[in-house]
């Protein structure tokens, strides 16, 4: 990776949704030469993708909690049945394997139109290998990376 392909990532991080041309012309590049960079960091993976950022009122104007799991036990075993279930998990938006008192610290968003209560005694609580769960409550976001 050059200093252009590391201008091309900040700006597409920025704004993806730029053509070729747009993106070639901000990197002092041919918009044909812009678009084989891109590709060929999607084809190693350095680009793993695209998304949409949405408002808060288009994802159900979520609260983001911060839960704490500590598992069972830590035998691999566990842990990957845990991890598996993560991802099936529609309300966890980010997870972390963690150092310390806890095993993984999870963020969960929960809509406006449900509850925590339900979440935590349905979703959380049933995921495999899980021993204690601790929450936090978000009071407001200062930063972000959306």
């Amino acid at each position: 990776m050059d200093r252009i392909d590391s201008k091309i990532i900040a700006i597409l991080a920025h704004d993806s949704g730029l053509t070729s041309e747009e993106l070639g012309r901000r990197v002092g590049l041919s918009p044909s030469a812009a678009h084989r960079r891109v590709k060929a960091m999607e084809g190693s993976g350095l680009i793993r993708g695209y998304r949409a950022r949405l408002s808060a009122a288009a994802r159900g104007n979520p609260s983001t909690v911060f839960v704490q799991v500590t598992l069972v036990d830590q035998r691999q075993a566990t842990m990957m049945a845990f991890e598996r279930a993560l991802e099936r998990t529609a309300q966890i938006s980010e997870a972390y394997l963690m150092s310390g008192d806890s095993d993984y610290l999870i963020k969960v968003l929960v809509r406006s139109d449900d509850s925590y209560e339900r979440v935590h005694r349905e979703i959380l609580s049933a995921l495999p290998g899980v021993h204690r769960l601790v929450t936090q409550f978000t009071i407001r976001t200062l930063a972000t990376e959306d």
